[in-house]
């Protein structure tokens, strides 16, 4: 599954650092926390590997 956005990606990118060990779970906030907790590491590759070329900052909820 792809990050929609630039924001997306970066918190993958910190979840998957905490999953593998290189920083501590403690140091992770919000967004990142949640997916180190919720998805597996191959479903945070997946995310945090995503192009941010075109990609928005941030998506909306809706």
């Amino acid at each position: 599954m792809p990050a929609r956005s630039k924001a997306q990606q970066k918190a993958a990118g910190a979840a998957l650092a905490a999953k593998r060990g290189e920083i501590k779970k403690s140091e992770l906030k919000g967004a990142s926390k949640s997916m180190a907790e919720s998805m597996s590491e191959e479903e945070l590759h997946d995310m945090a590997s995503t192009k941010r070329k075109g990609k928005p900052e941030h998506v909306s909820k809706s």
